[in-house]
């Protein structure tokens, strides 16, 4: 094999660039279409992840009431603090529901609701997630 063969031979080993350019386009077109699928499965986890949150939040009043003498707690803030023997019932991040607003509390005797602003991060609407 001659010097001229061998260079022939190394030149076609490699990608084109119009070939490496087809192969961008077609990630980029899977990768639209994948966005485009999944785009409203994102707002549905969150939403299923606010509604565990309330969840967990009713739990924790509960469980305080029960070490209170039947109270329950003024405030959500009440669940995360600290006494000399006992951790408090829930971190502080978790009174956040997935789009960064902080849980809504009301308490009225012995009910309680705790509010989610929703997708809209504005409580009072509609789109509102609540126990």
């Amino acid at each position: 094999m001659t010097n001229n063969d061998k260079k022939a031979k190394r030149s076609n080993a490699g990608f084109t660039l119009v070939e490496l350019l087809m192969v961008v386009c077609i990630l980029g077109i899977l990768y639209a279409g994948a966005k485009i699928v999944f785009s409203g499965q994102d707002q549905e986890a969150r939403i299923t992840t606010a509604r565990g949150s309330i969840n967990t939040i009713e739990q924790a009043c509960q469980m305080f009431s029960m070490s209170h003498n039947g109270k329950l707690p003024d405030s959500l803030a009440e669940l995360t603090e600290e006494t000399d023997d006992k951790p408090g019932l829930l971190k502080p991040a978790s009174l956040v529901d997935p789009w960064g607003v902080e849980f809504g509390y009301q308490k009225k005797g012995r009910k309680i609701t705790i509010t989610s602003a929703g997708p809209d991060g504005e409580m009072g609407t509609d789109d509102d997630i609540t126990n």
